[in-house]
């Protein structure tokens, strides 16, 4: 067995799911941030590994504050599994977009691989995930928003510059 309980690991986990569901509403990351341990280090294979709750805090504020980012309206878990060997949780997070104005559903899942550092705090973060599925999502969605006239300002400047390599 490992130093955490499997009842803490899915205690802690479901404190997790709680903050991403908050953060789905108010859009304020620094509580998500403050989840993390000072020295965690959280691995987005796309973009780097950022060092500590307070470059996790500059990323995550910066990447969600923007298109696609910010027209994310859940981030949801469709399953879990619990490694009390290694303190870890590994899921499947689901990211669907808000609606473009028919009710159409855009989304991309990715893997999270959490690994938890005691007292309430998580050690480690990994988002596993095909880019290129996240940035066709995005890309369907502008397409969408615009075919409704529902096509906002930041989505209209990253297709016409991120978008348009896809």
């Amino acid at each position: 067995m490992g130093q955490f309980s499997r009842e803490e690991l899915e205690a802690e986990f479901a404190k997790f799911k709680a903050f991403n569901d908050k953060v789905a509403i108010t859009q304020d990351w620094d509580p998500w941030a403050d989840q993390f341990t000072v020295d965690a280090d959280y691995v987005e294979h796309a973009l780097g590994t950022f060092k500590g709750r307070e470059e996790i805090r500059t990323w995550v504020k910066k990447t969600m504050g923007r298109f696609p980012g910010n027209h994310m309206v859940g981030y949801l878990s469709l399953w879990h599994v619990v490694d009390e060997e290694t303190g870890r949780i590994i899921c499947e997070i689901d990211n669907p977009m808000r609606d473009p104005g028919d009710g159409t559903v855009f989304t991309a899942t990715n893997i999270t691989i959490l690994t938890y550092g005691g007292d309430g705090l998580w050690a480690k973060e990994e988002d596993v995930y095909n880019p290129m599925e996240f940035a066709q999502a995005a890309k369907a969605w502008c397409n969408k928003a615009r075919e409704l006239g529902n096509l906002t300002d930041d989505a209209t400047k990253w297709l016409e510059t991120v978008g348009k390599y896809f």
